[in-house]
């Protein structure tokens, strides 16, 4: 009897880098995208907490992050205030800017929402055998990492 993990999938061609990534990212941000809106988030809200969640950037941090214009942050950093998931206090560096942190609620959505969403997508990696999944792993780690230096966002602290 075999496990799903040994189990191939049915053969089909290859996609090729740019089809199969694509392909890959539709199936990850609709799966993202379906269980924020069970939470009623919005995929930028989601995107949000989990930033949030191990870094406490300021509104412009956020926007580099985020990829979004200053007024976008602003309107998203309020919704999510009014919601009182997040909070934004003066930096202590720079008067002029605003650090903005995960509330105790926020976090705790943001777990519920991580742990959805990692249940999904390990049950589409399941049919892979386990040397392929980290093998994945560490290639999209890589991508991930060189995207995030070309564009001077550091993924270990948020401190750009």
């Amino acid at each position: 009897m075999t496990s799903p993990r040994d189990a191939q999938p049915p053969a089909t061609e290859d996609l090729g880098l740019v089809d199969a990534l694509a392909q890959l990212s539709f199936l990850v941000q609709n799966a993202l995208a379906e269980i924020a809106g069970e939470y009623d988030l919005s995929l930028t809200q989601t995107r949000l907490l989990g930033i949030l969640r191990d870094r406490e950037p300021t509104m412009n941090q956020l926007g580099r992050h985020l990829g979004l214009d200053k007024s976008s942050v602003t309107g998203l950093v309020d919704r999510a205030q009014r919601r009182g998931l997040v909070t934004r206090t003066p930096s202590a560096v720079d008067r002029r800017s605003f650090q903005v942190s995960i509330t105790d609620a926020g976090r705790e959505l943001a777990t519920r929402v991580a742990a959805r969403f990692a249940e999904r997508i390990e049950a589409c990696a399941a049919p892979l055998p386990e040397p392929d999944r980290a093998r994945l792993s560490r290639l999209a780690t890589r991508i991930v990492t060189a995207d995030a230096q070309a564009h001077g966002v550091d993924l270990s602290t948020g401190r750009d």
